[in-house]
């Protein structure tokens, strides 16, 4: 009897230190592996995570072309130097009537001391931009008269999002996650092309124009 406890005794042990030795095995290789992905991207600088970040950081609105409400390339360098207000907008949403109201207020007021409102309709929050350009330009400029630019209409959030849209979120993020939330959303650019903040669709363009004037008077 002596003898068959001490042989189970002894199997027991053998497997408990080949459990122990496969246990210690896996964590040294999954130890290895987290040492040489971190080893990667240090010396590897044309790694995605490096090329993101050399991405966000190196370019401006000004390196972004995009299309007007008629179809032409426009390149944002055109505007080099000024304060941007960029706003996703859309004809038949309950914030419109008042956001062009006021957008129209402000640009009329600071349009000659560099000032530009680029607005770029999208049709993605509940339909509310359903028409083509000619019928979004014909709304915003004869029914709300906008006169500041309108270009093409655009997705801001998804795998289509505009280039333009990808660089401003990535710029300035919102409080639940990048995506823009809804229409009317606001990102205020500064002379040198950089995302200096990001308004919810529920911050009127009143609201900005402080800011929009430390901008305007900084050098």
């Amino acid at each position: 009897m002596t003898l068959i406890n001490n042989n189970c005794t002894d199997c027991l042990d053998f497997w408990t230190s080949m459990k122990l030795l496969k246990f210690t095995n896996f964590v040294s290789f999954i130890f290895l592996v987290i040492s040489f992905f971190f080893l990667y991207l240090y010396t590897n600088p044309s790694s995605l995570l490096s090329h993101n970040m050399a991405e966000n950081t190196s370019k401006s609105i000004y390196d972004f072309t995009v299309k007007d409400i008629r179809g032409n390339d426009v390149s944002l360098s055109e505007y080099n130097g000024k304060v941007l207000l960029i706003v996703n907008v859309a004809s038949k949403c309950g914030l419109t009537q008042t956001n062009y109201k006021e957008l129209n207020v402000l640009y009329e007021k600071y349009k000659n001391q560099g000032f530009e409102i680029l607005a770029f309709p999208c049709n993605q929050f509940l339909g509310q931009e359903p028409g083509n350009n000619e019928a979004i330009q014909e709304v915003a400029c004869t029914m709300f008269k906008a006169e500041f630019p309108i270009f093409d209409k655009v997705e801001v959030n998804g795998k289509n999002a505009a280039p333009i849209y990808k660089f401003l979120k990535s710029q300035k993020g919102g409080i639940f996650g990048d995506a823009v939330k809804w229409n009317f959303t606001k990102f205020l650019v500064n002379k040198e092309g950089k995302v200096v903040e990001r308004y919810a669709p529920t911050t009127s363009p009143l609201q900005v124009e402080k800011d929009i004037q430390k901008l305007l008077e900084s050098s």
